[in-house]
């Protein structure tokens, strides 16, 4: 597992501005770090899936399972890691993530093809 950089895993007061600033829209920026914050969880919860499966025995009798010191240590530290939405909110605010909204750029290529064919048929 690679080491994540240390992001505070408590509530903190942001400034809503600083949110709005890339996409020009708060709710848009919220549904982008939601999106992204699936991403993050999707990828730690198959992470942790194939950490785990290596303890797997060949049965799945619960007699025969024991515990594992080394199983229980990486769950605990796959639930002391911050939430996938803190993760997505720094990544957001350092400025590492890529962001496009297609039906934004469909409206700005539709209006870029109005104006080059008024100019065509102005001359």
């Amino acid at each position: 597992m690679e080491e994540k950089k240390k992001i505070i895993n408590t509530t903190i007061t942001r400034n809503t501005a600083d949110f709005s600033k890339q996409t020009g829209n708060i709710y848009e920026t919220v549904a982008m770090l939601t999106k992204r914050a699936n991403q993050i969880a999707a990828d730690e919860k198959r992470e942790l899936h194939n950490r785990i499966d290596d303890f797997r025995g060949g049965s799945d009798n619960m007699d025969e399972m024991f515990e594992n010191r080394e199983q229980i240590e990486i769950v605990r530290r796959y639930e002391q890691m911050p939430k996938p939405t803190l993760e997505a909110t720094e990544e957001y605010l350092e400025g590492g993530i890529y962001y496009r909204n297609p039906a934004k750029e469909d409206k700005q290529a539709a209006k870029f093809e109005a104006m080059e064919e008024e100019v065509i048929n102005a001359n």
